[in-house]
């Protein structure tokens, strides 16, 4: 069984075993909950009370208040305001990353499905080489060639992740090609092209939608590393991983300036995971909680 299916099954049996009107509102919530964190990161700029960059030296260090909810940074800057316009630089990026990654990475799949064999075990083979180094690595030695900057941080975890498609949707296409509508497709003399766009790609996809849901958290996990570290976003980007960083040289003193972008990585990729085993559920019969 692969990495992918283990959490996605352990996660389901998790909804199962909730009560039949307890898991539609739990299920409910996840859904509503990933839904505003999408709006945060659409229309956060709008939705921050203060402007996020401006600079009040008499006001840095300030403790969560009423007028700093989540107090402020070293530069006097609101931290919640921060968070607000951080989550466009986080978690959007996360979601461009994934849909960038899942479109290359089927249309590779869908191109070595169409080739010559040999070319296609080539192209596999290379994923496997790329698939052999944890991603994390790899986003980090490309960011670092690239230089630090949030440009750099989101080719290279796009590069990083594509491979993982590619694998996945070409295992599925594999299957898909053994179906009786394929081969009958194929002897009517439908052309290689057509038969890619209109059988192959539909049937293959399903699958994406459930990992991409995982991989948004994930994706967010890892930007926010890579700017945590130093070769990611920049300052004075209020990105969540740089926030982050700025804090941890206060941690002490002003614990919340590490404390609140810490928080809002963790709930989102708590969020998409749920949201992931949600879609699992829904997309296999056998899975889904019975009245």
């Amino acid at each position: 069984m692969s990495t992918v299916t283990k959490p996605m099954m352990v996660g389901s049996a998790l909804l199962r075993r909730r009560p039949s009107g307890g898991a539609m509102w739990f299920n409910r919530f996840i859904i509503f909950l990933a839904l505003l964190l999408l709006v945060v990161a659409v229309f956060g700029d709008r939705l921050a009370p203060l402007d996020p960059y401006r600079v009040m030296p008499h006001d840095a260090l300030l403790p969560p208040s009423r007028e700093h909810w989540f107090g402020t940074d070293q530069q006097g800057r609101d931290v919640f305001s921060r968070l607000l316009v951080g989550a466009r630089s986080t978690l959007l990026s996360s979601v461009l990353i994934v849909a960038a990654g899942a479109f290359i990475g089927v249309a590779i799949a869908a191109v070595a499905a169409s080739v010559p064999r040999w070319l296609d075990q080539l192209i596999m083979r290379i994923c496997d080489i790329a698939l052999a180094l944890p991603n994390m690595v790899l986003a980090l030695g490309i960011a670092m060639a690239l230089g630090p900057s949030l440009r750099s941080a989101l080719i290279a975890l796009v590069i990083s992740l594509c491979p993982s498609y590619i694998r996945m949707s070409r295992v599925v296409m594999r299957e898909t090609m053994t179906a009786s509508y394929f081969e009958a497709a194929r002897l009517m003399g439908a052309s290689r092209w057509r038969i890619v766009t209109r059988h192959l790609l539909p049937n293959s996809t399903d699958l994406l939608g459930v990992q991409a849901a995982f991989d948004v958290g994930g994706m967010a996990l890892m930007l926010g590393g890579l700017s945590f570290i130093g070769v990611g976003a920049q300052p004075p980007s209020a990105e969540w991983g740089a926030m982050a960083a700025d804090g941890r040289s206060e941690v002490i003193t002003a614990w919340w300036m590490a404390f609140f972008p810490g928080v809002a990585i963790t709930l989102s990729v708590i969020t998409f995971g749920l949201l992931g085993e949600l879609l699992q559920t829904w997309r296999d019969p056998n899975l889904r909680e019975t009245s």
